[in-house]
């Protein structure tokens, strides 16, 4: 079970957009963000169960950008299991910021099958699979910064191409900033959500 808000869409059968923030973040600011990017979706906005240092996160790692992998795949296949049951016939959307991001990824590589498409907001690499999965014609948005200073581009760019690899319907799209969303991004991830069935 994961601490989490929810919020009902304007049809029953609304995509649901799948809430994950960032370091140090909650389930209440990722609610706020989602009802901007698409105020018909459901919404499911859920809180990481990895303290540290008293910060919300949804994996543990051991230094920055360096990640504990089996605790990684512990707690994604924890939320998988968790999400499939808690919504099981929804069409899932993940949006996930930073950290979030990482976990949304990770899932993807990991269990494909959780996520019928997926908004990255500030991703980096979360870990490297033995084998791709079968992403094939998955949507996937990146949005990413130029001068982020803890997701080099090199390291963004190795993520898209795992996700081209594995056959995704990718999207990259950079900004100017760091490691953040500003407006010129929200319309971007406004627009591509509903031409891409979320």
């Amino acid at each position: 079970m994961f601490t989490h808000l929810s919020a009902p869409g304007a049809k029953p059968d609304s995509p649901t957009l799948v809430m994950l923030h960032g370091t140090g973040g909650d389930e209440v600011e990722m609610m706020r963000l989602g009802q901007t990017l698409r105020p018909t979706a459901n919404l499911l906005s859920a809180r990481g169960k990895e303290p540290e240092n008293g910060q919300n996160r949804w994996f543990r790692r051991l230094a920055e950008g360096v990640f504990d992998e089996p605790n990684l795949i512990e707690r994604a296949n924890e939320f998988s299991d968790w999400l499939l049951a808690e919504r099981p016939n929804d069409h899932r959307v993940a949006v996930g910021f930073s950290n979030g991001a990482n976990f949304a990824a990770a899932i993807l590589l990991l269990r494909p099958e959780v996520f019928h498409a997926a908004v990255l907001l500030a991703p980096m690499v979360p870990l490297t699979p033995a084998s791709l999965p079968n992403l094939e014609a998955k949507p996937i948005l990146m949005v990413c910064g130029e001068v982020d200073p803890i997701v080099p581009r090199m390291n963004a760019m190795t993520l898209a191409g795992m996700f081209e690899t594995a056959g995704a319907d990718l999207q990259v799209n950079w900004h100017p900033g760091g490691h953040g969303l500003d407006a010129v991004s929200v319309r971007v991830v406004q627009a591509w959500l509903p031409a891409h069935g979320a």
